[in-house]
């Protein structure tokens, strides 16, 4: 009778086991996926952010370069930021003239007043 009842408790205990067992892989699981939406939202807001601190800068510079003169229509701004943009990420006066549907000699001379700045800057550093 005794061996019964000890074989009763070990086969729950072991049933208990396995169970908790299932209870914890469920919990980790969903724990796992609410960190994921958290990251991704967390990257999404990151990537928001350095995307408006580059229009910010480029929005600076460019009016540093306009301060005194005439200002350009929002569109004009706009087209300029990209331009400068994509000039700062490495991009080819010809790359950028066929993204932006203009002629190399026009992005080359908008660009114009932000090289100059830039080449006595590399000047004075040397």
């Amino acid at each position: 009778m005794m061996g019964w009842v000890i074989a009763i408790l070990f086969g729950s205990a072991v049933v208990l086991l396995i169970l908790s067992f299932f209870k914890t892989t469920q919990s980790k699981s969903n724990l796992e996926q609410q960190i994921d939406q958290v990251t991704f939202s967390l990257k999404n807001e990151i990537h928001e952010l350095q995307q408006q601190i580059r229009n910010i800068e480029l929005d600076a510079e460019i009016t540093a370069h306009q301060s005194g003169s005439m200002k350009g229509s929002s569109e004009d701004r706009l087209l300029l930021r990209e331009i400068l943009d994509l000039h700062k990420r490495g991009y080819s006066f010809e790359s950028i003239a066929l993204k932006k549907q203009l002629t190399p000699n026009e992005v080359e001379r908008m660009l114009l007043p932000y090289l100059s700045k830039r080449a006595e800057r590399s000047m004075v550093a040397q």
